[in-house]
């Protein structure tokens, strides 16, 4: 007597039980349908929040440097001038007596697209103070998508 037979005779429900474990290629095609439509869902609305993170980092980035910047200007007196004035903020002036940095903890990085800040002392739209922004995107100054230290950041929708 063979062994599909013995266990027919002995317990006929667990052959039964045995075949309806397995999945079915239709089961599986319907998963995968049903996961393709979930993933169509998702993925662009996810794609929109990489854009957001990288603008709120830029945001916050740019605030850690205003608070950099006022220390400096406390310490020395005034801001760092011209175009490449983050750098002392990590690395002292030959010309400055009063600094006690660095003000920020490593260099100064490029803003979330890869790009590096601008910063001009003084500045066009702070004319007292100072301008930085990050370009965003694009990575062209100008347009609406720059996060800037004199703008309120708009709603995006």
């Amino acid at each position: 007597m063979n062994l599909a037979m013995k266990l027919t005779t002995q317990n006929p429900t667990r052959i039964r039980s045995v075949r309806h474990h397995a999945f079915t290629l239709i089961e599986l095609l319907l998963v995968l349908v049903i996961l393709g439509i979930l993933a169509a869902i998702v993925v662009p609305k996810m794609s929109g929040r990489t854009e957001q993170a990288r603008d709120t980092a830029a945001r916050s980035q740019i605030s850690i440097f205003n608070t950099a910047l006022d220390a400096y200007e406390i310490d020395v007196g005034h801001y760092p001038k011209g175009k490449n004035g983050l750098q002392e903020l990590v690395q002292s002036p030959r010309d400055s007596q009063n600094w006690r940095g660095p003000y920020l903890k490593s260099e100064i990085p490029n803003d979330p697209w890869g790009n590096p800040y601008v910063y001009e002392c003084p500045g066009k739209h702070n004319p007292n103070s100072y301008d930085i922004l990050s370009m965003g995107p694009d990575g062209r100054v100008g347009g609406d998508d720059d996060v800037t230290n004199w703008q309120q950041p708009t709603q995006k929708h």
